[in-house]
């Protein structure tokens, strides 16, 4: 859009606004109310319900607000009769095969057919045909349908090819007969559930929540997702101390997500409330004994003295502390001023999958923000799988490309959803990402990285030059297939090839909620991985004290290590295969029972608020870390208030220096961590050892073939969404039950004979 001002006049008022600008988005953001239901911001045009008209100077009759661009002496008209009469006939079009069963509908009172009802009021009805009437149905193990609520705004199908680009939710049939509907009659997707959130009407709804509880009922509290490192902002409605469900609808938040989640952001929070979830303390009093239940006194005070007895006998540095990148960042940083300052260790860590250490210490341009991506002219990605891991960055690369025109650069082993959208893909062989980042950052490695990679040097030069040519922002994203020497070569890279005309921002795509915020603490500034620390175990380290216990997948098979300690004190949300070895079990608070803050990709620095209170004899992370320091006669003042902990984190932390919760009370203006740019430095030491690493790879390796599945990362069941019942159905291969008129949980048996048939592979992976 051309930043040139033009005047535009609304109802007898001028106005200075961006020359092409929407006019129903310069007349809503001037305070001219326009109706519509098929519009919707950054989507094509529908212009179907077409009851956003107004009347426009020196055009024959009333326009669609939503198709007009704004031109320089437009003269604009939106309330008239004229115009309110023909708003009238629209909305009663609409309400023509529509059911007045508003009482039962899950969206009485969230709807926004019933609200222009209600405002316009008095409308005829002089529809007598019958009403089309279809009976309600599950398209999947989470959405519901009712296809007689239907008004064909198709907000549905355009998020679902816009935003999913899975195609997966459609328009069937002609005229009248019209009807929004699935190949097969179920969806095979990633059952994200965008669809619910955008529709207007009770057409489709979330069949995990449907007929429990009306939206007036629920108290609605902003926070933060707990599943991946986006950090997408949602409102969870809770009543009586329960969760009822997560939405991102714009009326209660909106941040940088829009009204976009992902399944386990929208679906998965029952975790929260589950039956499993650990009631009280506990200790267990000698080893291969049962874990008794206690009171948080007698908790406390045993670790305490079992950490005294650990420190007198083998010293402080024979005490490992660790953190977890799901927890918050002031939990994070109590354990670290834990560590410091009541142990005197330096035996710390969090059990992140890998460290983003060297790509920080080296950063060479900012970190970018979701918007920064769907507005970027060139993306590069070396490997990950957003689509499947960081939703929110896939979804905004897809609306990058296909509404924004960007070029894609996929360099991957897989052949990830997201090569279809790319202008460039580059299959390469698993494990050798590296050689990409060095032929990336200098052309001399062309040949040496193409013949490792298992491509053309004409490929990556090609890519190379695209980079090149960018005007605009160019976007680097990558996973955790690179090494700490080719983390520090790709952050260097916007020293070199920076322009006056191209802007480099990076993207790094950490696995979990709190990664970064984890590396911003600190606490993966250690001399110590969690593998290293569970490696040292019954050795040098004799005692660990873990939060947010369950270990990630690179740790699995290591828990035996566990055994060999004198002292395991672990606090977690659910009994694990961690908490079968502690000696101590301290029940910790949910996101949901929390406040806090997490640090996304982005670099933003967002809100976690409590929404109920804790379950059972549960407690913040950071106030069970507190208490315990306070046994052992150290009292870290934080007032029982997470603002304090925050306040002093924030003093201590250079990248969050001035930052306090009140500047962070507003989620549509998020605040960004103030990463350190690193000068231009020699990086000879770390080309050579990319150099060796990479000559050493195997010439002979395979390439993997095939799409991945949708959803074989996202449907996994963990810790989390394995309490989720729908989770084991969909990972299972989302089978068809007999009959979509009933819930499939009460048709189908989870249990171990389910598996993903090879049509429904195929059909997911098209």
């Amino acid at each position: 859009m051309s930043s040139e001002s033009i005047k535009v006049t609304i109802n007898g008022s001028d106005y200075q606004v961006e020359k092409g600008a929407r006019l129903i988005d310069v007349c809503r953001s001037n305070g001219h109310a326009v109706p519509s239901f098929c519009y919707y911001s950054d989507l094509a045009l529908q212009a179907s319900c077409r009851t956003c008209l107004v009347r426009i100077e020196k055009m024959p009759k009333l326009q669609t607000s939503c198709t007009i661009t704004c031109t320089d002496g437009m003269i604009v008209t939106t309330e008239s009769d004229e115009i309110e009469k023909a708003r009238r006939g629209m909305v009663e079009f609409l309400l023509a095969n529509h059911p007045l069963d508003c009482p039962v509908c899950d969206r009485g009172g969230e709807c926004e057919l019933q609200e222009m009802v209600f405002d316009w009021g008095g409308l005829e009805e002089r529809f007598r045909e019958r009403k089309n009437y279809a009976p309600e149905k599950y398209l999947s193990p989470v959405v519901a349908n009712d296809p007689q609520r239907c008004i064909l705004c198709k907000r549905c199908t355009r998020v679902c090819d816009e935003w999913m680009g899975e195609d997966a939710i459609e328009a069937g049939g002609r005229g009248v007969n019209t009807v929004i509907g699935t190949y097969g009659g179920w969806l095979n997707c990633s059952q994200c559930g965008n669809c619910i959130e955008v529709c207007p009407t009770g057409t489709l709804l979330d069949g995990t929540y449907r007929h429990q509880a009306r939206p007036w009922e629920l108290e609605q509290t902003i926070t933060t997702c707990t599943f991946c490192s986006d950090g997408c902002q949602m409102s969870l409605g809770s009543r009586g101390g329960e969760v009822m469900r997560a939405v991102a609808r714009d009326r209660y938040v909106n941040g940088i997500n829009g009204e976009f989640l992902c399944i386990k952001g929208r679906f998965a929070h029952p975790f929260v409330n589950h039956e499993e979830r650990l009631r009280t303390p506990m200790i267990r009093y000698r080893k291969g004994g049962k874990l008794i239940p206690a009171t948080w006194d007698q908790a406390l005070e045993f670790a305490a003295n079992k950490l005294r007895e650990t420190a007198d006998a083998h010293g402080a540095e024979a005490i490992g502390v660790v953190g977890s990148p799901r927890i918050t960042n002031e939990a994070n940083y109590a354990l670290l001023k834990f560590a410091n300052e009541v142990v005197g260790t330096s035996n710390y860590t969090a059990t992140d999958r890998f460290s983003l250490a060297p790509f920080f210490e080296s950063l060479g341009a900012g970190l970018a923000t979701h918007r920064d991506i769907r507005f970027a002219k060139t993306i590069v990605l070396v490997g990950g799988e957003p689509e499947e891991l960081q939703p929110l960055t896939g979804k905004q690369i897809r609306q990058a490309v296909r509404n924004g025109g960007a070029k894609l650069i996929v360099i991957n082993s897989r052949a990830i959803r997201l090569q279809q959208q790319a202008a460039q893909f580059i299959h390469i062989r698993p494990g050798a990402e590296d050689a990409a980042v060095l032929a990336l950052a200098d052309e001399r490695f062309d040949e040496l990285a193409a013949k490792k990679l298992g491509v053309d040097a004409s490929e990556l030069s090609t890519a190379r030059g695209t980079v090149l040519d960018t005007e605009g922002n160019c976007i680097i994203m990558f996973g955790g297939e690179l090494s700490p020497a080719a983390q520090s070569l790709l952050a260097q890279i916007p020293h070199a090839a920076s322009t006056d005309k191209r802007r480099f921002l990076f993207h790094p795509l950490p696995l979990y909620n709190n990664s970064v915020g984890a590396h911003d603490i600190g606490l993966m500034g250690g001399a110590h991985t969690a593998s290293s620390l569970l490696g040292a175990a019954g050795a040098e380290i004799r005692a660990l004290y873990v939060a947010g216990s369950f270990l990630p997948d690179h740790l699995r098979g290591q828990e035996e290590a566990l055994s060999k300690l004198d002292l395991l004190i672990v606090q977690e949300l659910f009994e694990t295969e961690t908490t079968r070895y502690a000696d101590v079990v301290l029940p910790a608070a949910s996101f949901a029972e929390t406040d806090g803050t997490f640090t996304n990709n982005d670099g933003l620095v967002q809100r976690v608020r409590a929404s109920i209170p804790p379950a059972h004899q549960s407690k913040p992370d950071w106030m069970i870390t507190a208490a315990l320091a306070q046994t052992l006669g150290m009292d870290f003042n934080f007032q029982m208030s997470a603002s304090t902990v925050f306040r002093e984190l924030a003093e201590r932390t250079t990248a969050y220096n001035g930052m306090r919760y009140p500047l962070l009370k507003d989620e549509t203006k998020p605040v960004q961590a103030k990463h350190a740019i690193a000068p231009r430095r020699d990086l000879a030491d770390e080309i050579e050892a990319l150099r060796l690493s990479i000559e050493s790879l195997d010439e002979t390796a395979e390439k993997i073939m095939g799409t991945p599945p949708v959803g074989h990362e996202l449907f996994k069941p963990g810790e989390l969404t394995g309490k989720v019942p729908q989770f084991h159905l969909l990972a299972a291969g989302n089978p068809k039950p007999p009959d979509v008129l009933i819930s499939p949980l009460y048709q189908i048996t989870i249990d171990a004979g389910l598996r993903r048939t090879d049509e429904a592979v195929a059909v997911a992976g098209d």
